[in-house]
């Protein structure tokens, strides 16, 4: 065997040598893997994962009026006259008696909403249902949708106890007028329109009677 073999066959150990030292160290990873990150551990909690503060802010007045207000003071005395009402609810309560009686006045269907009519609301409303039949016109309508309730202002009588509620509501509805012949002569049936409304619905407070009565209304 000659010298240059021998010296061929010493650097091919020593490469072998060195290849499986770096692997060693390096490990077998391929391309450009990026080294897992530690492992933090997740602190374990044993209670809420809020702390609710005995005596803050009501967030059922505060969504609507800011603390200290004559509003959200009026709210306040609301709920301890009646530890059941809630500000939420009522709001839905109304979103839905508006459809209700926005669409039984267009159908002069009175009957049917006439228990959340205040005495003085009611007549008005059979006024303007008789105005239409003695011009021989009917209304066809179909109410799309609220789109929007606002809390504008609150009062409470200290005396009696009675609440007004004001409220905005925007609304999308369809609604035509036709004339003695059917003929449409105002509106559409295919084309929305939107309609703001600004009611004042009342109720005293602690008494048995659910219901909550429409008492004005400014379009």
């Amino acid at each position: 065997m000659n010298s240059q073999l021998i010296q061929i066959l010493v650097l091919a150990g020593i490469a072998v040598f060195l290849i499986l030292r770096l692997r060693n160290v390096l490990g077998t990873r391929e391309g450009f893997e990026k080294p897992p990150l530690p492992q933090q551990k997740t602190a374990e909690r044993s209670g809420p994962a809020f702390e609710v503060i005995e005596g803050g802010p009501d967030l059922d007045i505060t969504d609507h009026f800011d603390e200290g207000t004559p509003q959200a003071k009026a709210l306040a005395q609301m709920k301890r006259i009646e530890p059941s009402f809630n500000v939420a609810d009522f709001l839905g309560g109304a979103r839905g008696a508006y459809e209700m009686i926005v669409m039984g006045y267009e159908r002069g269907n009175l009957d049917d909403i006439k228990p959340f009519l205040s005495e003085d609301i009611y007549e008005s409303f059979v006024d303007g249902v008789a105005a239409r039949e003695d011009q021989g016109l009917t209304i066809e309508a179909d109410f799309i949708g609220v789109r929007e309730v606002e809390l504008e202002n609150v009062t409470l009588d200290p005396d009696t106890n009675e609440a007004e509620m004001t409220i905005r509501f925007v609304a999308e509805l369809t609604q035509a007028v036709r004339d003695r012949e059917g003929q449409i002569v105002e509106g559409s049936l295919t084309e929305a329109k939107k309609q703001k409304d600004t009611w004042v619905f009342a109720r005293n407070m602690g008494s048995e009677d659910p219901n909550w009565f429409l008492v004005s209304t400014d379009g």
